[in-house]
């Protein structure tokens, strides 16, 4: 779903700037799902704006407002204004791991191959 800026006036980002922008609403997610908010793709390219933390992630346990965190990775200055899209909410079923402390971990192929490391 979209997420919209509730805000009373006009927020403007400069270059290199993050806010936290308010959404105006507080959501129940149930437990074993998380919400992730993620950058509009439009915003994106048109404007150089992101999630600084994206995706960003809503615990089950958060009752409080949704804020986003904006930043402008772009040259110009941005206006946010009320009522804008600003990011978009995606609900996931998570997963918890149950870790186990080890020596050794199984060899792969991979191995400690890291960025780069499979080719373009």
């Amino acid at each position: 779903m979209d997420l919209f800026a509730c805000l009373d006036e006009d927020v403007v980002l400069g270059p290199g700037e993050r806010r936290l922008i308010p959404t105006g609403i507080s959501i129940a997610i149930p437990v074993g799902f998380e919400g992730q908010i993620r950058a509009r793709s439009g915003l994106a390219i048109q404007k150089g704006i992101g999630v600084i933390n994206g995706p960003g992630t809503i615990d089950s346990d958060y009752r409080g407002e949704v804020g986003v965190l904006l930043i402008n990775f772009g040259q110009e200055p941005c206006v946010i204004h009320p009522g804008d899209r600003i990011a978009q909410l995606v609900i996931s079923q998570v997963f918890r791991a149950d870790l186990e402390e080890v020596e050794e971990l199984p060899a792969t192929q991979r191995q400690g191959g890291g960025f780069g490391h499979t080719g373009i």
